[in-house]
């Protein structure tokens, strides 16, 4: 594979397996720390973009209060306030969930999962985790009197304004995939999705000038990062840990943090396996000195990176980063 190892899976001492990916930090002023492996070949960062979308969102004109602007950025795991919120914005909308396109899905959370089938209940569009950015872009169509039921579309206007934001922040021409919501999915390189966080970290457009939107975004994950995620999710703990932080994990072990004096994280394991990611962050965070800074929460951060390996019901092993 042209990509490095990054992680080994190690059990009883043995090194049974590796995870490839590719690993990139960027500096206060926005250049390369360090990298590793490829990091300006195009990548699909999957939910990684859910707050550039929403940026996009915002500069339409959809005004939303901090916890379900939060949502609109949200990969979420379906707790009951993550379902209501939905809720709440469609209905400032006049909508219904039955406008709703995602995929009908379970929570994401397993204990949400159980707890609904226990109740009877099964999957539903409203409980896939994308519903938010979903019920965000209905909001936005029915705000500016564009079509709901095309709104995924790629040529719909919505999707075209999204676009436009996403290579402004990023930096770089998108290529136009499908998610696995239905929704556009636009490609961008490690540096492009770092650069998009940093901006938005710093409440500033592609330019660098102030942009009120991109601040508006990262102060509503900062207040609510329950929502961007879930109450017993990685992401959640690694972003209480840091003191003005914003983050985003995505399908396909992508994950991206911005820190808000403009540094920023990037990585993406080829396998996609999302077992490797918060284990990959953590170092890489580690490796730029972020969990000795003032402020921070170092135990916190280094405990969302520990991914151990069972036998017999006791620890045998770990996965490890090496980067």
């Amino acid at each position: 594979m042209s990509a490095p190892v990054i992680a080994e899976i190690v059990r009883s001492g043995f090194v049974e397996g590796h995870h490839y990916g590719s690993v990139l930090a960027l500096a206060v002023d926005g250049s390369v720390d360090w990298s590793v492996g490829e990091v300006v070949a195009p990548v699909l960062p999957r939910s990684c973009n859910k707050p550039v979308q929403a940026l996009g969102m915002v500069r339409l004109g959809l005004d939303l209060p901090p916890d379900l602007l939060a949502l609109a950025c949200a990969s979420h795991s379906g707790e009951p306030f993550h379902v209501d919120g939905v809720r709440r914005i469609l209905a400032g909308a006049g909508l219904e969930e039955s406008a709703l396109q995602t995929p009908p899905d379970y929570p994401l959370d397993d204990e949400e999962r159980d707890a609904l089938l226990r109740a009877g209940g099964g999957r539903t569009p409203i409980h896939m985790n994308c519903s938010g950015k979903h019920a965000a872009m209905l909001a936005t169509c029915v705000l500016l009197g564009w079509d709901t039921a095309t709104y995924l579309d790629p040529g719909h206007p919505l999707q075209a304004a999204i676009r436009s934001t996403f290579e402004e922040l990023t930096g770089e021409a998108a290529y136009a995939a499908t998610d696995g919501c239905g929704a556009p999915l636009l490609s961008t390189s490690l540096v492009g999705l770092a650069s998009a966080f940093r901006r938005i970290a710093l409440g500033v457009d592609g330019s660098g000038a102030p942009d009120a939107g991109a601040a508006r975004i990262a102060s509503a994950m900062r207040e609510h990062p329950e929502m961007v995620s879930g109450t017993r999710r990685d992401e959640r703990a690694l972003l209480t840990a840091i003191p003005g932080a914003i983050g985003k994990a995505g399908a396909e072990s992508c994950y991206v943090v911005a820190l808000p004096d403009g540094r920023a994280v990037a990585l993406k394991t080829d396998d996609g396996a999302a077992r490797v990611r918060p284990v990959v962050m953590a170092a890489a965070l580690r490796r730029s000195g972020v969990d000795r800074e003032p402020g921070v929460d170092g135990d916190a951060v280094r405990h969302t990176g520990l991914a151990p390996l069972l036998g017999g019901g006791k620890q045998v092993g770990e996965i490890r980063a090496v980067i």
